[in-house]
């Protein structure tokens, strides 16, 4: 017992408030620099979660006989095969429901512009003031002005996802890998380090494998139950494609805020597609609002939040400053990243204040000093 308190309190210690401004100070300078490799960066991403999805089943080939190199090639072989597979079952459909995009993109639009001309005449007739300031008609009028204007704003956007597409595809890559070779860099990163605080070390990299897992582990699970919630109740309301909108809209819920008002503006705008029905719109916001709130108070505590284990304040302001500091490659980082750098930031300020490992550490260095000199004199 009293040693399991004496490392408590030891840990406190180096959790105190010169770490924690270490920590975020390094997390912010780390997202300004994953900006500038952003092609590197999401790939890697990618790779993590695909190598976090992977691994336990090349753990059971492994324990079935085969070499770690046999196992990891298996596995990726396999998940690209259902890829493969995935894509070309997906393919006809896309091109049958997405053939004409740009005509696609006209009528979601126009469906949107009367759902809201329609909600602000409503409230014209409710609101007296808003009325005399003929508010509909001034928004209509800015709109339209806009509309010939959103192929300029569609066509660059087009291009970059299409400019990304082969950086995507070092994902499989990276994943193969990690499986295959994380292991040895797991040992090489042991060995450099040195020999009294080699615990330590070992503790550090298992929890930072921890920390990710459950972060990435509790990403894909908020976003099957995201997916699963949407699709039900698009489907109960009889909007076509409910699965596929529903999962788009959980994929896009990564990027925080962002990704969320995206999400909800899809839906809304596939839901005015019904002109015989114009409360479908209402209907799908309805739906919306619902599953962001199964989203933000069940569904992301029982996932992710478990996952981090950071105080929600913490949490919510770094959003706030990743976004501020890397925009959005900062909102989608500055989670995994500021988990990492915490667990980082905890071992490294628990062994520098440990006066006991530093001193193990000095006398060590004493030792080679004097071995090394010893056939000098």
């Amino acid at each position: 017992m009293g040693s399991q308190g004496e490392g408590r309190e030891l840990e406190a210690e180096g959790s105190g408030p010169l770490v924690w401004c270490a920590i975020l100070g390094i997390t912010c300078l780390l997202l300004v620099f994953m900006q500038k490799l952003l092609w590197l960066v999401v790939p890697a991403l990618l790779a993590l979660i695909l190598y976090y999805l992977l691994f336990p089943l090349m753990n059971r080939l492994i324990f079935r006989g085969l070499s770690r190199e046999g196992a990891a090639g298996s596995v990726m072989l396999g998940f690209l095969l259902f890829m493969s597979l995935a894509g070309l079952w997906v393919t006809p459909w896309v091109t049958q429901r997405f053939g004409n995009i740009k005509a696609l993109v006209s009528r979601y639009m126009d469906g949107g512009l009367a759902l809201l001309d329609r909600s602000l005449r409503a409230l014209e007739g409710a609101w007296a003031p808003l009325a005399n300031a003929h508010l509909a008609d001034t928004v209509a009028q800015r709109l339209h002005s806009m509309d010939g204007h959103l192929t300029e704003y569609i066509e660059p956007v087009a291009m970059g996802i299409m400019a990304w597409a082969p950086s995507l595809l070092l994902a499989p890559f990276l994943a193969f890998f990690f499986l295959r070779d994380g292991q040895r860099f797991k040992h090489f990163i042991a060995e450099a380090v040195p020999n009294a605080i080699f615990e330590r070390s070992l503790f550090l990299l298992n929890e930072v494998d921890r920390t990710l897992r459950a972060y990435f582990i509790g990403l894909m699970k908020l976003t099957v139950l995201d997916t699963v919630t949407l699709a039900a109740g698009l489907a109960l309301i009889s909007v076509p494609g409910a699965l596929a909108l529903g999962f788009i809209c959980a994929v896009l819920a990564w990027i925080p805020y962002v990704g969320t008002v995206l999400g909800g503006l899809l839906v809304v705008l596939v839901a005015t597609d019904y002109p015989g029905d114009p409360m479908m719109a209402y209907w799908a916001i309805a739906l919306f609002g619902i599953a962001r709130m199964l989203d933000d108070f069940v569904y992301m505590p029982i996932t992710v939040g478990k996952s981090l284990q950071m105080h929600p304040l913490i949490t919510v302001l770094m959003i706030f400053v990743g976004g501020a500091v890397a925009g959005i490659t900062g909102l989608m980082l500055v989670l995994p990243l500021l988990g990492v750098v915490m667990v980082v930031g905890k071992t490294v300020g628990s062994v520098v204040t440990d006066p006991r490992l530093m001193a193990r550490h000095r006398h060590a260095r004493e030792l080679c000093r004097v071995a090394a000199s010893a056939d000098l004199g």
